[in-house]
């Protein structure tokens, strides 16, 4: 919503500009006032940061100011062939400068709030290491090549021996190719900038191309930045009869901005990922410098998935021989499938507490707490009481443990997502 609103402010502003350069008050003075409503409506409905609101606020303020004058000089009938609005906040009013530097000036600040839509896609503290990915030794290996080394040891790379540009990371789906850019974007010292299709494409003529321009001054800007695009495969299809002119042309722009014929994209990274790479535009497949297969975990993996998922801190009662066993049923199963899987397992003891009628008081074993707790049993138990769950207190009940049944009960109910024969 954001966004939209944003996109629809500065449309207007745009449109204002215009028609007062061609002395056509009325109209320059309308499209300020909406303009200046749109941007009312982002600052009340949008999420946004310290920074815009500072842009945001005085633009309101000036468009406003600027409107009115425009009705005033019109009412006293004392219009003359020059404009009369200046969307600088900083300049004064346009009859003392000259007509063309208000023009610059009102591009050059309607660009620096076309940009600012892009401080929301910075991606920040993601909390994820490369240590936390299980496998993928070459993908990692190949992002710390084009991503962390070069900021490290710069004097290494220089000359002919230059870091990736481009890397498209693809593969069925669940293998972790969007953890691995959360890893990216918690070890890197650069921008992160992940975005979406809701980023770039826009239903007003022209802008779609302007966004993925933007996009690219954005992070050229910031001279070292990682830009980030999953699923890339739902903006950049392959080309078909029925496919629009404006996605043509989103196309277009996104490969010339990427090979950098006009500008210099020295210290800006694009990292991409898509679950079908049979789907994406041939161009745009081929612009990226380096593609690398993220694969299925193999039987180590999925044994050490399991026991990640499950948790170090999580009160279970499997074997170390059981993780080994578990990982050679789940052939075929990717990451997500496996945390599905121990998600539904730690959560059968919770059940099992819920539909219990009878438990029994045992020793608390840590130190802190209450010296008794109440653990579920059976009825035959002799020790067992007829007790509900909402007659205990949060601290008096024992932790239940999840076993090897609570898995494999879970695995019989959750299907590999990806088949042999894909």
């Amino acid at each position: 919503m954001q966004h939209d609103y944003l996109q629809k402010a500065i449309c207007f502003a745009d449109q204002a500009t215009t028609e007062d350069k061609a002395y056509n008050y009325e109209a320059a003075a309308q499209h300020y006032m909406t303009a200046a409503d749109w941007l009312m409506q982002t600052m009340k409905y949008g999420a946004l940061n310290v920074q815009m609101k500072q842009v945001i606020r005085p633009k309101v303020e000036s468009y406003v100011r600027r409107a009115e004058e425009i009705k005033e000089v019109l009412k006293n009938g004392s219009a003359k062939k020059k404009p009369i609005a200046n969307t600088s906040n900083e300049r004064g009013n346009a009859k003392d400068n000259k007509g063309n530097d208000d023009d610059e000036n009102n591009r050059d600040v309607n660009r620096k709030l076309r940009l600012l839509k892009f401080e929301h896609a910075i991606v920040t503290d993601m909390k994820v290491t490369f240590d936390d990915v299980i496998g993928l030794e070459q993908a990692k290996e190949a992002l710390k090549e084009a991503v962390i080394l070069p900021v490290k040891f710069p004097q290494h790379f220089q000359g002919k021996r230059k870091p990736w540009a481009s890397i498209l990371l693809y593969g069925p789906p669940g293998t972790g190719k969007s953890y691995l850019a959360k890893a990216v974007a918690s070890e890197c010292t650069r921008k992160f900038i992940s975005v979406t299709s809701s980023d770039l494409l826009s239903k007003w003529f022209g802008e779609s191309e302007r966004n993925v321009k933007d996009l690219f001054e954005f992070a050229r800007e910031r001279q070292s930045c990682v830009v980030f695009i999953d699923n890339i495969d739902g903006l950049f299809g392959q080309c078909h009869d029925t496919e629009s002119e404006s996605l043509k042309r989103v196309k277009t722009e996104f490969l010339v901005q990427m090979q950098g014929v006009e500008k210099d994209n020295s210290g800006v990274f694009i990292l991409a990922t898509t679950n079908m790479p049979w789907a994406l535009d041939t161009a745009i497949r081929r612009s990226f410098e380096k593609r690398i297969y993220i694969s299925l975990p193999d039987v180590n993996e999925r044994a050490a998935l399991f026991k990640i998922h499950v948790g170090t801190n999580t009160y279970h009662t499997i074997q170390e021989h059981e993780w080994m066993q578990l990982a050679q049923k789940t052939e075929y199963y990717s990451g997500v499938d496996i945390a599905v899987i121990c998600q539904e397992a730690l959560l059968r003891p919770v059940r099992r507490l819920c539909s219990a009628t009878h438990f029994k008081r045992v020793q608390n074993p840590k130190p802190n707490g209450p010296r008794q707790l109440w653990l579920v049993c059976s009825p035959e138990d002799p020790a067992a009481q007829e007790l509900t769950l909402d007659k205990i207190k949060s601290d008096e009940l024992y932790e239940p443990s999840v076993s090897m049944k609570d898995i494999e009960a879970a695995l019989a109910t959750q299907k590999p997502t990806v088949g042999k024969s894909d």
